[in-house]
């Protein structure tokens, strides 16, 4: 699959494409003989991880670091389950910063509904 072929299929740009390969964030595909990118399945997964871990807050050194370790074999499989695991409670916490934020707007929004909007309503209806 071509590199626009692996852009359409995903939404991104080249540019974003070349830059996760640059980075180590993905395995670098094959090339065909002149040179040409040349993505497989295996490819497309690894693109569709770093997409998805990286639209949830990701960091990408910690994805590189899971990446440089996944390709030196089974024997880090512990390292790059820590990795995941400090990944999962960063991102936990932050949903639960998210979630005290979402509940103080709510609050916040019953409360133009509940009072301030009624309130503004009645000086209307004295004019």
């Amino acid at each position: 699959m071509t590199i626009a072929e692996v852009c359409r299929r995903f939404g991104m740009t080249a540019d974003t494409l070349r830059y996760y390969e640059k980075t180590g964030l993905i395995p670098k595909p094959t090339r065909t003989n002149g040179g040409i990118r040349n993505y497989s399945e295996y490819d497309c997964g690894w693109i569709a991880f770093i997409k998805c871990m990286r639209s949830a807050g990701v960091q990408v050194e910690s994805l590189v670091a899971y990446v440089r370790l996944f390709e030196q074999g089974d024997g880090t499989l512990n390292e790059r389950k820590q990795i995941l695991i400090h990944e999962r409670n960063r991102i936990s916490a932050k949903i639960t910063e998210m979630q005290e934020t979402l509940d103080r707007l709510n609050g916040k929004i019953e409360n133009y509904e509940q009072h301030i909007i009624p309130a503004e309503d009645l000086l209307k209806d004295t004019d």
